[in-house]
């Protein structure tokens, strides 16, 4: 049990780096068409993007969650494997028998790694927001204010990163980093819940019975397949997060969670909280079949493993 601790993680930050690298383009549109305006529909934002600011809008904000996401996804895969092997080993009554994972451990494990990756990721997804938004009109259109980032002749608010990070930490204080963090919680620990699980047995329920664990092809099947279940269900809360998030850059029109989502559902009705359900959706499988494929392989190198195992 000990021995592998540490590969969890290692495997992790790999996966968490591939899935950036898919997954960022679709991310940026997710969050144009949930937190701006002048969008009618995915392929109009696209469109939108693409001709104001070439195929490089797409990848806005991308250095610091590629740099980041691979540490934040290397705690969470680590944090989760080992609560849910250590929840394992401790219901195993026999030290040589192979531990057996239960719906209770897997469950339990999500919650945990829900809870850290809100610690680790709220500050990364705030400043990949502020950077992904500052470009493009915010909601300001019933407050009679030009949007400073688009007006003609001014810079953006943030030269990058690490002038965002600053800029907020001195305008804001460091609780500014975790805007948003208390909407992240309530999307990340049910939507763990909903990417672990159905990954380990819809792993399981792709795998004959003869082979000692997934091939290839069923890790990238399941991790896309989890992937679109946590992200599309994730979707009302990822809405609130997201403007919690994009607010400040030019004003704060959001007092809290309750205040986004009374806000929202008064101007736009409830359909506001399904926006970019779609690109969600699709945005997860590829992003997700690449961190598990990326983590699963990983793994297997580093232990020498011939077949792949699930977490």
């Amino acid at each position: 049990m000990s021995s592998f601790q540490l590969e969890d993680f290692a495997a992790g930050w790999i996966g968490g780096a591939a899935s950036v690298i898919v997954g960022h383009p679709l991310d940026t549109v997710k969050t144009r068409l949930q937190a701006g305006v002048g969008y009618g529909n995915t392929l109009s934002c696209i469109r939108t993007v693409y001709r104001r600011e070439s195929v490089f809008g797409f990848f806005k904000g991308m250095s610091f969650p590629l740099a980041s996401i691979a540490v934040y996804n290397s705690v969470v895969f680590g944090v989760f494997s080992n609560t849910q092997r250590f929840l394992s080993w401790h219901h195993c009554r026999e030290p040589e028998a192979s531990p057996s994972r239960t719906l209770s451990d897997l469950l339990l494990a999500s919650m945990v790694a829900g809870v850290v990756s809100v610690g680790l990721g709220a500050p990364v997804d705030l400043i990949k927001i502020r950077l992904q938004m500052q470009t493009q009109p915010f909601q300001e259109e019933n407050l009679s204010l030009k949007p400073r980032a688009v007006a003609l002749g001014e810079q953006p608010a943030y030269q990058g990163p690490v002038h965002c990070i600053t800029t907020i930490v001195r305008t804001e204080g460091l609780a500014g980093l975790y805007r948003g963090a208390s909407a992240m919680l309530l999307r990340d620990v049910p939507g763990y819940c909903l990417y672990f699980i159905p990954y380990v047995f819809l792993s399981e329920w792709i795998t004959p019975e003869a082979c000692a664990g997934p091939s290839t092809c069923a890790v990238w099947l399941a991790g896309g397949m989890a992937g679109a279940i946590s992200w599309g269900t994730a979707t009302p809360m990822d809405v609130v997060k997201s403007r919690l998030q994009a607010d400040g850059v030019n004003l704060n029109k959001y007092k809290g969670v309750l205040d986004c989502i009374a806000q929202s559902y008064q101007k736009e009705g409830l359909k506001v909280f399904f926006r970019g359900i779609t690109v969600n959706a699709v945005r997860g499988f590829p992003m997700s079949a690449a961190m598990f494929l990326g983590y699963e392989l990983s793994l297997q190198a580093i232990r020498g493993d011939h077949a792949v195992t699930s977490p």
